[in-house]
């Protein structure tokens, strides 16, 4: 994955607290609630969890991931752990340097300056022969996978949902962002989620403008797909065409179970 910047424009939404509870809430105290609602909800993140696994790893078994890694030859090195942390690309190197901070000597430790080394391109230099049986090692360590973790949400997870709702999407429109965030990164290259929602905002406005939430996620899965057909490694758009745009098809935009889709031909499901 590409390193990532901070997105401007983090904004929450208020909801105003009753003075007296109801039996009943008011039509407008429901819709508040669902508005409120975010993919940072923790039965919603689990879901997004389990929906990006399935692209990434072809298996709802995120958990399972912390300790993966390969070199997939799509010109980023390795590709590791929950969210693909690439050598090539400075996510890795910033999750060892974090792992370092808190927990120094680690089994990891000692690569860092090959990994700062092999940044910006596809080298395995002063990584090889022992790194992936490292990095399977570390990741019987909690405190590493506490480090994916924190790197997965600084990274990609937090940026995403903040500008979700800053745009005035849902859960299912803060989803499209991470997923988009986690394959295209956040750079200044045309096929980064930055270049990628400009894209789609000059064909439509989100709810935050006062555009259709449908008809912006649509021009933003739009952009999407071109930009993921401008690379190789990345040109099967199934991830978009077979998962995202069903949902967004069936008008679930909180992201409600159950959830049936398919990437790269396998079928899955969260009930």
């Amino acid at each position: 994955m590409l390193a990532i910047g901070a997105l401007l424009g983090s904004a929450l939404i208020a909801v105003p607290v009753a003075a007296h509870a109801t039996t009943t809430p008011a039509p407008a105290a429901e819709a508040a609630a669902v508005a409120a609602a975010g993919l940072d909800d923790p039965a919603k993140k689990e879901i997004a969890m389990k929906i990006v696994s399935s692209a990434e790893n072809s298996s709802l078994d995120w958990k399972a991931q912390y300790k993966y890694i390969e070199d997939i030859d799509d010109g980023r090195g390795y590709t590791a752990g929950i969210i693909g942390f690439c050598s090539g690309t400075g996510d890795m190197l910033d999750l060892v340097e974090y792992y370092t901070q808190i927990k120094p000597g680690n089994v990891l430790a000692k690569y860092l300056p090959a990994l700062r080394k092999v940044d910006g391109s596809d080298s395995h230099a002063g990584l090889d022969p022992n790194f992936t049986k490292d990095w399977a090692k570390a990741a019987q360590d909690a405190d590493f996978r506490k480090a994916q973790d924190h790197e997965r949400d600084r990274v990609y997870f937090n940026p995403s949902v903040n500008q979700g709702k800053a745009d005035g999407v849902g859960v299912l429109g803060q989803f499209i962002y991470y997923d988009a965030i986690v394959m295209h990164g956040d750079g200044g290259d045309s096929t980064s989620f930055r270049n990628i929602r400009k894209r789609a905002l000059s064909k439509a406005k989100p709810p935050s403008q006062g555009g259709n939430e449908t008809a912006y996620l649509n021009a933003f899965l739009d952009a999407r797909v071109w930009a993921m057909k401008q690379e190789e490694a990345h040109s099967d758009t199934s991830r978009v065409d077979t998962a995202q745009r069903v949902f967004l098809k069936k008008g679930n935009l909180n992201l409600n179970t159950p959830l049936d889709w398919k990437v790269y031909g396998d079928s899955f499901r969260i009930g």
